[in-house]
């Protein structure tokens, strides 16, 4: 038994869930974690999948999985990605802020490695005839799982111009169909929503730093929230329990390519929400989107204002409970984790504008209206059921000729 009196240790819960959405959980990419000797060990699998990727572009036939004669990896493959990594080296530097801490030829080797690794795993999960029996990472979950949340990390990032040019230099035309941003995105694939996030339509090379910066663009790029004046925040939206009380029902927007894509109608009283997934990696993705708005320059904070918009709707679990009831939210979590989430979504954030204002504003207008909060009491209270509204009726007919009683009583 522990001595009952010992010091009483006070456990930073709010610090730990930072230090889970931020430290990667067995892979590091890039320089930052790379001396971490915690994920050293799945260097192996790294080195396995680079082995796998030159072993299969050295056949005469890459499709061909039983080939009948011994290959020989090309070794000059590997020279031909580190001379291509070589002369890039300089603009790759500048997608990391401040020193990185090591040699240029280690750097070069890192990212070689990391960004073979990287396309591999894309293509496996897109083309499943190039997964291996022993796959480690297809083969344990857990390993799978762990990539989701690595791969999403703002300080666990490859630049997207070293992805690039390591897939056109892997490129097959018997195996590769799609694109690289189209295998990102496979690989997420329901990151966001139960619906598939649809490709990014911007420049050719999609404008994007990294995977992270990918995702985001492929919230913003697909939203049209991005078109509105954004506004400082002022009043805040109210919860979902409060807005429903108000009259104001809850619908899907199927129709929006975005999670972004939050629109109230103001006539009908209702807020169309796409659905949003909550799953395990959903607050890590959240958090680093948020700090790539915060930390990075020229960045508008269009998720962080989700964010809050989705904090000011969730107060308690009973306002989760309205959103998964219309399945504007789909809610893979304990529902009290699930409300832990967005409660503690952008703490230690700074919002300096809000590209919900007319949203915000329109909804609090038609809340401060009584005859919407009347019609409510009215429906839920006496128009729920047959036998109520008739009652209701009765009553009122009853007090109309009452009134009308008593007008004659007093004229006479």
């Amino acid at each position: 038994m522990a001595n009952a009196g010992r010091d009483h240790v006070a456990i930073d819960v709010e610090t730990l869930a930072s230090n889970i959405a931020y430290t990667p959980n067995a892979f590091s990419f890039g320089p930052f974690h790379h001396d971490n000797e915690q994920l050293k060990p799945t260097k192996r699998i790294k080195q396995k999948y680079l082995l796998g990727l030159i072993s299969r572009l050295s056949k005469p036939d890459p499709i061909d999985p039983n080939p009948t004669h011994i290959i020989l990896p090309d070794s000059k493959l590997v020279t031909d990605f580190t001379k291509a990594i070589s002369d890039v080296q300089e603009e790759a530097l500048e997608y990391y802020a401040g020193p990185i801490g090591m040699e240029a030829d280690k750097f070069i080797e890192m990212l070689v490695l990391d960004g073979c690794f990287i396309i591999e795993l894309f293509r496996k999960k897109s083309y499943l005839d190039l997964i291996e029996k022993t796959d480690p990472v297809f083969t344990m979950s857990c390993l799978l799982q762990f990539l989701y949340h690595d791969l999403i990390l703002l300080e666990n990032q490859v630049p997207w111009l070293v992805l690039e040019t390591l897939f056109h230099l892997t490129k097959t035309t018997s195996i590769d169909t799609k694109p690289l941003v189209e295998l990102a995105i496979d690989f997420f694939g329901n990151i966001f929503s139960t619906i598939p996030t649809p490709l990014v339509s911007t420049t050719p090379n999609h404008g994007s730093k990294h995977i992270l910066d990918l995702l985001s663009n492929s919230l913003v790029s697909n939203s049209s929230v991005t078109i509105e004046r954004s506004f400082p925040w002022e009043v805040p939206m109210p919860s979902a329990t409060r807005l429903r009380d108000s009259g104001i029902k809850f619908e899907v927007n199927n129709l929006s390519q975005s999670i972004l894509d939050i629109r109230f109608h103001s006539k009908a009283g209702v807020m169309k929400i796409p659905t949003l997934l909550i799953q395990e990696t959903a607050e890590t993705v959240f958090r680093n989107l948020i700090s790539l708005e915060q930390c990075c320059p020229n960045y508008e904070p269009i998720v962080t204002s989700y964010a809050v918009l989705l904090d000011n709707l969730i107060d308690t679990n009973r306002d989760i409970q309205i959103l998964c009831k219309t399945r504007a939210i789909v809610n893979w979590l304990n529902i009290d984790d699930a409300t832990r989430f967005f409660n503690r979504l952008y703490i230690d954030t700074y919002v300096k504008v809000n590209y919900y204002h007319q949203l915000t504003t329109e909804v609090n207008k038609f809340c401060g209206s009584r005859w919407h909060k009347y019609r409510r009491v009215l429906k839920r209270d006496y128009f729920k059921h047959p036998w109520a509204l008739i009652s209701f009726i009765a009553a009122s007919i009853g007090l109309t000729l009452t009134i009308i009683e008593t007008l004659f009583g007093i004229i006479k």
